[in-house]
């Protein structure tokens, strides 16, 4: 099987999955009453969610500037700024395909395509980090209420026969990895291929370990502290744009906060579908909300980002265009 028609099995897998998960969120809204919650929207809090989300793309420029100035110390902010919107932007259809995008357009001379790519896994770790303190706080703060949800809905599915099978998966899959890496290395004297994979996987390495290689590290960390604090908030707005979720709490807000983030990992088109689903069923398990009250939390916020990164990801393209036309 070519590259080329793995990519299009992966995506249209991806794209059923997406249209199944968007089936089983909106097939029993009450549209009339989903109508009847928008117009009491307050479209202030909305505005602030804007704000937030784009001092969340700017800690995001400054963390991976970071990273990357020790192997290219002449690199502009402004160009990686661009990268990764347009990066963001080729995610909302193509799930994953934009963090290849945005090394292409970093990569250069002094850092090659393979060392920017490994920035992105250092990087994409960092997420993950934060994502389990923030679940785990949230968790923490709160066990009776969030507990049972969270056991019940996503801890059992992914423990569960699919999940154990899936789990089982993925773990086969890194032993061939590990195995096809190990066999790379011990063969690249005798095969000129594998000598050539090697020195791209050296890049690759070389790029995940910038992290160690940062003269000044507390950029890097209050940059990715300054993505999540903006990643909640988002979430504070969404929240408090609705007047029927009024009773909720910081603790409510950083648990859902959290849950947005587990939802994002499903791999499908700009996560539509698997976020509406489980911000839709927290809402009403955890708070008595009605199911529309949930899609309503769910599309102002996956929509409003949504047209924020098109937004944006369309200017830096037309940026980048006209710079290199120059």
């Amino acid at each position: 099987m070519n590259k080329k028609t793995g990519n299009i099995i992966k995506y249209t897998l991806s794209g059923i999955l997406a249209v199944v998960l968007v089936w089983l969120a909106f097939r029993g809204v009450d549209w009339k009453t989903f109508w009847e919650d928008l117009q009491q929207t307050r479209w202030f809090w909305m505005v602030l969610f804007f704000i937030a989300a784009t001092l969340a793309l700017v800690f995001r420029e400054r963390r991976w500037t970071a990273l990357m100035r020790p192997l290219d110390p002449e690199l502009r902010r402004l160009h990686v700024w661009d990268s990764i919107n347009v990066g963001n932007l080729v995610n909302v259809a193509l799930p994953g395909a934009g963090e290849f995008v945005r090394c292409g357009y970093v990569s250069s001379k002094r850092m090659s395509y393979d060392k920017a790519l490994g920035t992105i896994a250092c990087e994409r770790l960092s997420d993950l980090v934060a994502v389990a303190i923030l679940l785990i706080i949230a968790l923490a703060s709160k066990w009776s209420s969030f507990g049972p949800f969270f056991i019940e809905n996503i801890w059992a599915p992914m423990t569960g026969r699919m999940g154990s099978a899936f789990i089982w998966l993925i773990t086969g899959v890194v032993l061939l990895i590990a195995g096809f890496i190990w066999a790379i290395f011990h063969f690249r004297e005798r095969v000129r291929l594998f000598a050539r994979i090697a020195d791209a996987l050296k890049g690759l390495g070389t790029g995940f370990a910038s992290i160690a290689k940062m003269e000044r590290k507390l950029p890097f960390i209050l940059s990715t502290l300054g993505i999540w604090v903006m990643y909640v908030t988002t979430m504070w707005c969404t929240v408090r744009a609705i007047p029927m979720l009024d009773a909720l709490t910081w603790t409510d807000i950083l648990f859902l906060s959290a849950i947005s983030n587990v939802a994002s990992v499903i791999p499908v088109p700009g996560g539509i579908g698997a976020y509406h689903y489980l911000m839709a069923l927290s809402a009403q398990s955890l708070y008595g909300a009605s199911w529309e009250t949930g899609i309503l939390l769910a599309t102002l916020g996956h929509e409003a980002h949504a047209i924020l990164i098109i937004v944006v990801g369309v200017i830096s393209y037309f940026h980048l265009t006209l710079k290199r036309r120059r």
